[in-house]
């Protein structure tokens, strides 16, 4: 799995019906609040759990679905070479980080719900003023676009632009646009669009740390830099040359007044298509398709991503479909028109074309095979990447190689001293070693200062806090504070039970203990810990028997558990046979348990 897949792919707490439910009714449940697409996540973790080939085999099936429909779309225009624009598509290498990411699902999908709505809605236009049958016909698949349409946005926000796509289409058809036939019937799709913009910038501003001082960006500059990204983008589709998971991030405030040309060249093209129109429209309705469809990633809406770069290759996924239809376009009627004689030289030459986006294709796709050699691509190419650095230390630590996990974590903050995350993933490499803890508390400390929407840092700092004894209090108001950030965090649960627990707070750890069963029953951890609680109670020796068993039963490998469970039914309850078979499983799953050997040994001198 790439970067954030293990966030969008279905969380044990979301496993369960109840957890489906929470995916469209709580904002905080997944990484964006995409709901159709973490329905659909939620669906093929059912089908095949973790395991990454199946989300990879779904992303390519969508890929080929869209280019599939994107033909029926063109040809249902009468737009020339449709099969060439399908093809091209598919194997552009601009398209392999959309489909090598499992969470860029998000493309894929909902550019497949867009062509659908598109081809149901222009299917509307053909079919009215047809008769009764052909009206009732026209008005269900008017109601089946803007179902997909809905269903579209619910995936991915961006796919808003799609009422004015549909509005320059026909206008590319008919060469005018009438207020009443065409812009009325729109009108519940702009509205909805506008409802879904508005709602994802708020919660990028809100939940996705899309805030800050390298949001401050002034209008002026906003459009400056929206010149300069349409470019970059048209650049990476005609010469896909050196694409990169993470490109630099620009100085937008430093550099922007150099940008005026971009800007300029954008209105000139625009201005002597526009004068061509007459003759030709299928270009400008091409250049107008592409950037409107840019438009939600050209910097005038706050999303999390711009805090690292401008750019990406997902972004321009949807949109990039018009500048390589109106390529295909034009390659088609050139060969059409050239002598008969020469034209096997010209599909020689589109052959080989494609030939050299499959090789580049395949080339970009090796750098997706694993997130280690993906972040050292990135690095390779953009070496001030603060966030390849904190990613891949991330990876660093989890393979163990602690000491290259702190160099990246230190050299993303050198580059980025007011990266929380940098900070955060310090902290949290500190924890783990001996001594370090107040250290890791500065950390995360840090961390909180520059996001105070950071459930996980005072949860871990918490755990900072808990390593000595006079900071319990200390300890707890963290976790709180974590839960009142997001009231169904397990791990917060579970600290809070167990430092409660540690301070003679009986009752408290209960309720917090139960409360994280209740959000995620197959925590193994808190049956275990419950069941530790009741084992101290006097007349809960059976409430304690009945939790460390749901423990074994949820992670049944466990040594610790069975050891538990047989200190629980050598408590006078007559089970003794039970207790010795658990003593002896425990003593197979791991060997040097020496109260386990001890209790067994206790247990067959008492017998003979």
């Amino acid at each position: 799995m790439l970067w954030d897949d293990q966030a969008h792919v279905t969380r044990p707490d979301l496993r369960s019906l109840a957890g489906l439910g929470r995916i469209w009714t709580d904002l905080r449940a997944t990484q964006q609040y995409y709901p159709l697409l973490h329905s659909a996540f939620w669906v093929e973790h059912r089908l095949w759990g973790d395991a990454t080939l199946g989300y990879h085999l779904i992303n390519v099936a969508l890929h080929a679905a869209a280019a599939g429909l994107l033909i029926l779309l063109l040809r249902q225009l009468k737009v020339p070479g449709a099969e060439l624009a399908g093809v091209i598509f598919v194997v552009h290498p601009v398209g392999v980080e959309s489909v090598a990411w499992i969470s860029e699902q998000k493309n894929t999908l909902s550019l497949v719900l867009y062509l659908g709505s598109a081809l149901l809605y222009l299917r509307s236009e053909r079919l009215r003023g047809t008769g009764p049958v052909g009206g009732r016909a026209a008005w269900a698949a008017y109601g089946g676009a803007f179902a997909l349409f809905v269903f579209s946005l619910l995936t991915k926000s961006v796919t808003a632009t799609l009422p004015a796509a549909l509005l320059v289409v026909i206008w590319w058809q008919r060469g005018r646009l009438s207020w009443r036939r065409d812009a009325l019937r729109l009108i519940p799709w702009f509205m909805v669009a506008v409802a879904s913009g508005l709602f994802t910038a708020w919660v990028e501003r809100r939940f996705n740390g899309a805030i800050g001082p390298e949001f401050d960006v002034t209008f002026g500059q906003r459009c400056l830099l929206a010149g300069h990204i349409i470019w970059f983008y048209v650049g990476k589709l005609l010469w896909p040359a050196r694409l990169i998971f993470i490109y630099p991030h620009w100085d937008v405030r430093g550099a922007a007044s150099g940008w005026g040309g971009y800007l300029v060249a954008v209105g000139v093209v625009t201005a002597v298509l526009w004068a061509m129109r007459r003759r030709w429209r299928g270009p400008l309705a091409a250049w107008l398709f592409f950037v409107g469809s840019l438009f939600p990633a050209l910097g005038f809406f706050d999303v999390f991503p711009f805090s690292y770069s401008y750019v990406a290759d997902h972004f321009q996924y949807m949109a990039s479909i018009g500048l390589i239809a109106a390529v295909a376009a034009g390659l088609t009627l050139m060969l059409a028109r050239c002598p008969p004689g020469t034209r096997i030289c010209g599909r020689a030459l589109i052959a080989g074309l494609i030939a050299v986006l499959v090789l580049l294709s395949r080339a970009q796709s090796r750098n997706y095979q694993d997130i280690v050699t993906l972040y050292t691509a990135t690095l390779a190419q953009n070496p001030d990447c603060f966030m390849a650095h904190n990613n891949l230390g991330i990876e660093r630590e989890l393979a163990g190689q602690l000491a290259a996990a702190e160099s990246e974590y230190r050299a993303a903050i050198a580059i980025k001293p007011d990266l929380p995350d940098a900070h955060y993933n310090l902290g949290h490499l500190w924890l783990s070693e001996p001594g370090r803890s107040g250290d890791a508390a500065a950390q995360f400390q840090e961390a909180l200062r520059l996001k105070p929407y950071y459930p996980e840092a005072h949860d871990n700092l918490g755990n900072a806090l808990a390593h000595s004894p006079d900071r319990l209090d200390d300890a707890i108001a963290q976790y709180r504070a974590a839960l009142r950030q997001r009231p169904d965090y397990p791990q917060a649960l579970f600290n809070l039970g167990t430092v409660l627990g540690r301070e003679g707070r009986t009752a408290e750890a209960v309720t917090e203990f139960e409360a994280l069963l209740r959000i995620d029953p197959a925590s193994a951890q808190a049956h275990y810990s419950l069941g530790n609680i009741w084992l101290k109670e006097p007349g809960r020796l059976d409430d304690a028997i009945a939790q460390f068993e749901a423990a074994i039963q949820l992670r049944p490998r466990s040594a610790e558990f069975r050891l538990r469970l047989a200190v629980a039914l050598l408590k006078g309850t007559g089970r003794t046979q039970e207790a010795v078979a658990q003593l002896e499983e425990a003593l197979r799953l791991q060997p040097d348990l020496a109260l386990a050997r001890r209790l067994l040994m206790l247990v067959q001198e008492s017998h003979l």
